[in-house]
């Protein structure tokens, strides 16, 4: 495998890009009608896909109004992040706090209802076995 994108339908292409500019601090490497592209990695890839784009492209039937998946983010500077995200018009879900998993996790959903969650350095992580 050479890249992952992660694609995300969107009601509004230029609205999404530009709360994932505000929340992810760059500017998109790709924005074009049709498509947004952000690289979060070397080969990781957040791509912003208009609803009715791939409403033309594949017989599926959407909802805005459930939550369709979820973008799971990692940061060490989380306070900061968080605060992007909210300012950005994301609606908090659930406050950061501790999960069983070891990591410190906020919560939130983004203008299309896709919830993203953003954790902590993962330097407290603790194993499965721990859990038990």
């Amino acid at each position: 495998m050479q890249q992952v994108h992660f694609i995300l339908y969107v009601s509004s292409q230029s609205a999404s890009r530009d709360f994932y500019q505000r929340l992810l601090g760059q500017a998109p490497r790709l924005d074009v009608p049709g498509m947004t592209e952000f690289q979060l990695k070397p080969d990781v890839v957040l791509g912003l896909m208009p609803q009715a784009g791939i409403e033309k492209l594949l017989p599926v039937q959407t909802s805005p109004a459930v939550p369709r998946c979820e973008l799971y983010l990692h940061y060490a500077d989380f306070t900061e992040i968080l605060r992007r995200a909210l300012e950005a018009g994301a609606r908090l879900l659930s406050p950061p706090e501790v999960r069983s998993w070891g990591a410190r996790v906020a919560y939130l959903i983004d203008p299309d209802q896709h919830v993203i969650g953003l954790a902590d350095d993962l330097t407290g992580v603790v194993a499965a076995h721990d859990l038990e």
